[in-house]
């Protein structure tokens, strides 16, 4: 299986991404936000940082980059899409997916792991996860996720919601919110569910000695699926 890791200027979390994909099967490559194609790709990633280091907004610039058009048109296509972080940003800011994300509930920068309930396995990322309550990291100042009340509609109507934050047991109340996200929303897909934005970093959890290993689930799960 082959994945194209899309690289901003202020990506940090690209050769992380690049070392998860590929230690769990996927033949990766690197590819600049000023190139015109994509190579051939089974799944493309928005990885996690800083692109255009956050000016205007989180991903506005990035949503322009030359790249883009050919993501658009490879998830209009079908194409398996995921953005973590900043690459949920850059979703968002590109209209691939609903909603926008905002500064933090308390205006603060926010790293730590969380725990975050999966919504809905009717989708390749998720579909063979037998857990249903993750263990992530999160590192954000702009994860606070917000649609209009037709927006939000639409996404619980169509089982767009992902995951949302939650405690150990699946409480996903607003005691167990660590950005102010409406709903506890930490992740959302489209309404045909080949993409995926979160705000929670699998890549970050694929090694015992790296604090965790339920990011390994979710790669494992997912070039399974494909």
């Amino acid at each position: 299986m082959k994945s194209s890791v899309i690289i901003f200027p202020g990506s940090n979390c690209d050769r992380d991404m690049d070392v998860a994909l590929k230690k769990f099967g996927f033949e990766n490559q690197m590819v600049w936000h000023n190139d015109a194609k994509i190579p051939k790709s089974n799944l493309i990633v928005l990885p996690g940082g800083f692109s255009y280091g956050d000016y205007l907004r989180c991903g506005s610039i990035a949503g322009k980059s030359r790249i883009i058009k050919s993501v658009i048109d490879f998830a209009n296509s079908g194409g398996l899409v995921l953005g973590i972080c900043n690459g949920f940003q850059i979703l968002t800011e590109t209209g691939l997916l609903p909603g926008i994300l905002q500064q933090n509930k308390y205006l603060n920068f926010i790293c730590k792991n969380v725990f975050v309930k999966i919504k809905n396995k009717e989708n390749k990322y998720f579909k063979k996860i037998k857990k249903d309550i993750l263990k992530l990291h999160i590192a954000h100042n702009e994860g606070n996720y917000f649609c209009s009340n037709d927006e939000l509609k639409s996404i619980e109507d169509n089982g767009q919601i992902a995951v949302t934050y939650c405690d150990q047991e699946g409480k996903d109340d607003e005691k167990n919110n660590p950005n102010g996200a409406l709903k506890n929303i930490a992740g959302i897909f489209n309404k045909n569910k080949n993409i995926l934005g979160m705000m929670p970093h699998p890549e970050r959890m694929i090694d015992p000695y790296l604090s965790g290993e339920d990011g390994s689930i979710f790669f494992e799960n997912l070039i399974e699926s494909l």
